[in-house]
C-alpha cells in the first residue's frame, strides 16, 4: 500500500507541474493501492474552513465552498485510512520515544507504519526522524 503525505496529495489535486508528472508516472506503474489518511482530510478541511471563514464576499463565498465542495469529491476517489487504534497505538509508541515531528505528521506516519504502507511526501528530512516509517518522495 502507498498512503499520500498531504503535501503530494494537495499535488495530486492540483495535477500539474514537472513534479506532479513525476509522481504521476511512478504512481501510475505501481502495483499497490493508493491510500490517503483521515488526518490528511482533517488538515484540508481545516484549511478550506479557515478559507471560507475570510470569505467577505458572497462572491468569495461560493468560490470557497465549491473548493470545499471539491475536496470532498476527491476524498472519494479512494481509500481513506482511518485513524483507529493500531494508528494510536503507533502514534502513543512515537510519542514515547520523543520523535521530534509535528503532531499531524507523527499521526500520519502512525498511519504508515499501521498499515505498511509507503508514505510519499516532500518532507523527508522530517519523516526519515520516524523510526520504522517507509518514506519516499516520488516527485523528484
Amino acid at each position: 500500500m502507498i498512503l499520500l503525505d498531504t503535501d503530494v496529495l494537495g499535488m495530486v489535486q492540483r495535477a500539474a507541474g514537472p513534479q506532479y508528472h513525476n509522481l504521476a508516472q511512478r504512481l501510475d506503474s505501481a502495483n499497490d493501492e493508493v491510500a490517503v489518511s483521515v488526518i490528511s482530510f482533517e488538515e484540508q478541511m481545516r484549511g478550506w474552513l479557515a478559507f471560507i471563514e475570510k470569505a467577505k464576499s458572497l462572491n468569495q463565498q461560493i468560490n470557497a465552498y465549491g473548493r470545499l465542495h471539491a475536496l470532498l469529491e476527491d476524498f472519494t476517489t479512494r481509500p481513506v485510512l482511518e485513524f483507529d487504534k493500531a494508528c494510536a497505538d503507533q502514534f502513543e509508541r512515537l510519542l514515547r520515544s520523543r520523535v521530534r515531528v509535528a503532531t499531524m505528521d507523527l499521526k500520519i506516519a502512525a498511519t504508515a507504519i499501521a498499515h505498511d504502507a509507503l508514505l510519499l511526501s516532500g518532507n523527508l528530512r522530517d519523516f526519515r526522524k520516524v523510526p520504522g516509517l517507509r518514506v519516499d518522495d516520488w516527485s523528484v
